[in-house]
């Protein structure tokens, strides 16, 4: 739509005169297929245009207020200092006033202006957006997931029937494009793919469920919805008007940040974003739901653009541009459901040995899972992760649960082709062969599955008076060691076996990292 035939009420609203308060010329419009966007200055007007697509429908005065009260109350969760009101616009004769006396015909959303540069796309295009981003942005996202809705209504969009619909539809959406931006073969295995989970892991499913993992989320959660702004980080523009978009597995918001990041060519980003995530909730078993959604949100940003290819209105060199861009859509959406080898990392040494620090360099590297002792520890404890532990979280029997559990999630995510990181000290030769014994032979199916994970031990060392420093140094962790209780650790710690030594490697952490571990990466 031109300026020359926009309706009257948006050219008016295109004029200084109409708000009550000082604007910045030119009043900038940006228009989308269902909406009217106003930047004056300090406020933003957003408008619903007319419009019923069948997953949206605007079509009526009604139906626009009720969708602008939905946008207000749901960006109010993780962008309440940006939006503001909705406001009725009236007519008198000819003249619209916003929050006239005169016949209402239309409502606008009020928001606070923020800088374009604020968004994470456009730092992330700035070379801005770093780890301490990502990793602030997990727990964020978290924090937005723990205090998001559930209910039975919305637990029921966690059934397999209703994850299938979008997915399935966007496989029958897309069979045109077979042959332009996609190939026969990523379409029969991406789908191959998604059928087989459906059918093959259903209690995964109802597991989701009955762990109310199923909340009213934010649906549409890319880096252009995310901004940085007073220093604080804001999630805007969730999605208000399909309910199946919305109520959905936390996994799925995550798997929209982690595919945008991924798609941008940044994959050790989106692995400090996800290990934040899994950290700050505890949920690591929501990851063996997370390819499929991976791949579903790769699928859906390939349908998107293949959608410009039937635009009679589009350009040839935009048409062009977003083939390729659609085809890359399809490839990662493709990747996301290969069948992946697993591997299980278990860390070793002395607190302030630099464990974290080289499994989180590991991490990025190897986009594995980095799951630290004192985070499961504290999760199990039922505290938060910064609050200090008290002596009834460190005793032996606590210590056994948390180094069970340890092991359980790094046999199950391995076995579902994760690399997993096992963060913790492992300075007992029991707990060592527990995890050797399990994941090198066993009698049950999963342990069985386990023999063709690679198992690596990384031994961690610095001389002592390098450990103290940094214990003592140590601030903002979630780890509760200090530099007093080193010398216990010192003489309780355990040599190595023989049947051990195969997979030892031994890390001096006062060197650079990258050439010790070269082998391994």
């Amino acid at each position: 739509m031109t300026e020359a035939n926009l309706p009257a009420l948006i050219e008016q609203m295109l004029q200084p005169g109409f708000y009550p308060h000082a604007v910045t010329e030119p009043i900038q419009l940006i228009q989308t297929h269902v909406s009217y966007v106003l930047l004056t200055g300090d406020y933003v007007y957003k408008l619903k245009k007319p419009v019923n697509f069948g997953f949206l429908d605007y079509s009526t005065l009604d139906k626009r207020l009720h969708f602008c009260q939905e946008e207000l109350r749901l960006n109010q969760r993780g962008a309440g200092e940006l939006y503001l009101q909705v406001l009725p616009i009236t007519l008198t004769g000819e003249q619209y006033h916003l929050e006239g006396t005169g016949e209402i015909v239309e409502y606008a959303l009020k928001m606070r202006q923020f800088p374009q540069e604020s968004l994470f796309s456009e730092l992330f295009a700035q070379s801005k957006l770093n780890e301490m981003h990502l990793q602030e942005l997990g727990r964020v996202v978290a924090d937005y997931h723990a205090k998001a809705q559930t209910n039975d209504y919305i637990r029921s969009f966690g059934e397999v029937s209703q994850v299938r619909l979008a997915i399935d539809e966007n496989y029958e959406q897309t069979l045109k494009y077979i042959g332009g931006p996609q190939t026969q073969q990523q379409f029969t295995e991406t789908k191959e793919y998604t059928d087989k989970f459906f059918a093959n892991r259903p209690e995964l499913f109802t597991s989701r469920i009955a762990n109310n993992y199923i909340r009213e989320c934010h649906g549409d959660l890319h880096l252009r919805n995310i901004a940085l702004w007073h220093d604080k980080i804001m999630l805007f523009d969730c999605i208000e008007f399909n309910e199946p978009f919305r109520f959905v597995d936390v996994m799925y918001d995550v798997a929209f940040t982690v595919m945008d990041i991924e798609a941008r060519g940044r994959k050790d980003l989106g692995n400090a974003f996800l290990n934040a995530y899994v950290e700050q909730t505890g949920d690591w078993e929501g990851l063996q739901v997370l390819p499929l959604y991976l791949s579903r949100q790769a699928y859906v940003r390939a349908k998107v653009t293949s959608f410009l290819l039937d635009d009679p209105s589009v350009p040839p060199e935009v048409k062009e541009e977003a083939a390729k861009t659609a085809s890359a859509y399809y490839h990662q959406a493709w990747e996301y459901t290969k069948a992946k080898q697993g591997q299980v990392i278990l860390m070793s040494g002395l607190s302030g040995s630099g464990k974290s620090t080289t499994a989180r360099y590991l991490a990025r590297q190897l986009g594995a899972v980095h799951l630290r002792s004192d985070a499961v520890r504290k999760h199990l404890a039922g505290i938060p992760l910064l609050e200090r532990g008290g002596d009834e979280i460190y005793t032996p029997e606590m210590t056994q649960k948390t180094y069970d559990r340890l092991l359980t999630l790094g046999i199950t995510l391995a076995n579902q082709g994760w690399r997993v990181i096992l963060d913790a000290k492992y300075d007992r030769q029991h707990l060592r062969q527990e995890a050797i014994a399990a994941l090198t032979k066993g009698s049950d199916q999963a342990t069985a599955q386990a023999t063709q994970h690679q198992l690596q031990i990384i031994h961690c060392t610095a001389p002592l008076e390098v450990l103290q420093e940094r214990l003592v140094n140590r601030t903002g962790d979630i780890a509760d060691a200090t530099a007093d209780l080193l010398v216990s650790q010192l003489n309780q710690a355990e040599p190595f076996t023989d049947k051990e030594q195969p997979y030892i490697k031994i890390l001096d952490t006062t060197q650079p990292l990258e050439a010790q571990l070269q082998e391994l990466i």
